[in-house]
């Protein structure tokens, strides 16, 4: 895991060597002081020679201001190299999900990978600056202190090997207690990230509902547990200043019992007393501050097992060795294809469908909820692999292909329609970033959307909120419509991607298709019999099968389900939008 998380260091590495060395530095000057602070007692002040006083006094002086100076530049490179840690890691990790498949999307949740893009990689940064700075510096701290207590009196320093072992002891127990609290809690996150992400995506529907009180009640016990996970932690966690204190307080007793004793015998000094003292606190200090450190390297961890989940998963869908670059034409053909989401053929949403459609057809999809229309389309562009079976696309099968160069040639108009933040003209581009103006307006004459863009005062310069909520649902689903036609496709998936539109509207889009991309396979998926009375042939799904392939005609004389919803739809007077 460590290893896998290191190479997010990566030109980061001469800072993080640079904060660590100027750290050791400033702890050799630190340590020097109280040693030659007992010669200053015992040869100058005791003495009375000024003259040794401002000699000893300035170089004193000397190490203060140098190790100020190597303290400020360790500083420097450790915040430098954290936060420059912290950005590849988290572009490493959004890397990886762009990679994902939606199979590997849907293991991880949309909540829980935002919160390892932010909670988690926050409190990895922290725990980096810590250890590259702080824990040098403790380490170093303590072990030149213990070196220069010994060398300045090393019977009287043994008391250290003695309180030593006990506390090192005793803040590892308290991270094994503390360590799975942390670990549930970052999970919990994930919840309480959820909540405020649907709250958010949702929050039209909460206010026609007048649902606030249920939501914030929703919201206040996931904080709840969110504090009372961390409060657990943390308790555990407190015990690491009682414990410091307890061997701070021992070893200055014990020093000062034993100092008093050589003292009297003549084998210490006062200075020598004073010098040990100050090598006490900076070394049981200093070990304060490493179980600081350590409390921020228990919560790290939890999150860098997060983090490195995300790096090690492998996409569930990759381009084979040596792909087909190249989609000969849009023809399309499914070969006893059977679908699971979960890849259990006991568990198939889709089964045995068998279909040929040949380059520039226009396709119907009809059915009921639930009868598989979605997971049939979503197989030709490779967005999940088929469970058994073939799914071909210009002659080949779509696991032969690039991904990046099947998809290219496939456009597909999900049934949520998804714009992003920026304006109409950037959100069209998404199709092709190289179109020109004039061909943003003809893709969007074709799909309709022209007329109510000018109709805006900045045009196509029009800033779109964020997931299109200042555009209505119809004027979204035509602008996805252009965005899609601007790829040029060889393949055009429409899922249901007209039903906010009126019936006018949508028999204007679908006579643009005809006319303007012939060459283009059309399939459409659709509620209302009238978006696929006119298309070459309708296949018509029920219960995860194709239960009927053929014209409008030959299905009103051969198929109950379809001349079922054209009675109610059309005769019936159901399809009543205008």
């Amino acid at each position: 895991m460590l290893r896998l998380l290191a190479k997010s260091v990566r030109q980061y590495k001469k800072e993080t060597l640079l904060s660590s060395l100027f750290v050791a530095m400033e702890v050799v000057m630190e340590v020097l002081i109280p040693f030659f602070m007992a010669r200053l007692i015992d040869r100058g002040i005791s003495a009375g020679d000024m003259n040794y006083i401002l000699r000893l006094g300035s170089m004193l002086l000397l190490f203060a201001l140098t190790s100020l100076t190597f303290g400020a530049l360790s500083g420097y490179f450790a915040s430098t190299a954290s936060n420059g840690f912290a950005a590849n890691l988290r572009r490493d990790i959004f890397a990886a999900i762009q990679s994902f498949a939606f199979p590997n999307i849907d293991r991880f949740s949309s909540a829980s990978l935002v919160t390892r893009l932010t909670t988690d990689i926050n409190n990895l940064t922290m725990a980096y600056q810590a250890i590259i700075r702080q824990a040098v510096r403790s380490v170093s701290m303590a072990a030149f202190s213990l070196a220069m207590a010994l060398r300045t009196n090393a019977r009287v320093a043994l008391v250290f090997a003695g309180v030593a072992p006990l506390l090192g002891f005793g803040l590892i127990f308290i991270a094994i207690k503390a360590h799975p609290f942390f670990r549930r809690a970052l999970k919990t996150y994930d919840k309480l990230n959820n909540v405020v992400q649907e709250n958010l995506q949702g929050v039209r529907v909460v206010k026609a509902y007048a649902r606030e009180a249920e939501e914030e009640q929703k919201f206040g016990h996931i904080s709840a547990e969110v504090y009372r996970r961390f409060s657990a932690g943390q308790k555990r966690v407190a015990f690491n200043m009682p414990l410091i204190q307890l061997s701070t307080y021992a070893c200055i007793l014990l020093i000062s019992w034993l100092g008093a004793g050589r003292i009297a015998a003549g084998g210490m000094s006062t200075g020598e007393l004073m010098s040990m003292f100050a090598y006490t606190m900076q070394i049981l200090m200093n070990l304060m501050m490493l179980s600081i450190v350590f409390v921020q390297i228990i919560i790290a961890r939890s999150s860098a097992q997060r983090a490195a989940e995300v790096l090690r998963e492998q996409p569930s869908l990759r381009s084979p060795a040596h792909p087909l670059t190249q989609v000969r034409d849009g023809s399309v053909e499914f070969r006893e294809v059977d679908f699971s989401y979960v890849n259990d053929e006991s568990k198939l949403c889709l089964a045995g469908a068998n279909l040929a459609i040949a380059a520039g057809e226009t396709i119907g999809i009809l059915g009921g909820t639930g009868s598989s229309k979605t997971s049939l389309v979503q197989l030709i562009p490779r967005l999940y692999d088929v469970t058994r079976g073939a799914v071909l696309v210009g002659g080949a099968d779509v696991r032969n292909y690039d991904i990046e160069a099947l998809r290219g040639a496939v456009a597909m108009v999900l049934q949520k329609n998804v714009l992003f933040s920026g304006t109409i003209a950037e959100n069209l581009r998404w199709g092709n970033p190289e179109a020109t103006d004039a061909q943003l307006r003809e893709a969007c004459r074709l799909a309709q959307a022209d007329e109510f863009i000018m109709g805006f005062p900045e045009g196509y310069n029009t800033h779109i909120e964020e997931g299109g909520t200042n555009v209505s649902g119809g004027q979204r689903q035509r602008l996805c419509i252009a965005r899609a036609l601007l790829k040029r496709p060889k393949i055009l998936i429409l899922d249901d991607s007209t039903s906010a539109v009126d019936t006018k509207t949508d028999a204007l889009i679908r006579q643009a298709f005809r006319e303007v991309i012939p060459g283009t396979t059309k399939l459409i998926i659709a509620q209302r019999v009238t978006s696929v009375m006119d298309a070459d042939r309708i296949v018509v799904m029920d219960g995860g099968r194709i239960h009927a392939v053929g014209t409008h005609e030959q299905l009103l004389q051969s198929n109950g389900i379809y001349r079922e919803i054209y009675q109610t739809q059309v005769q019936g007077g159901g399809d009543f939008d205008e």
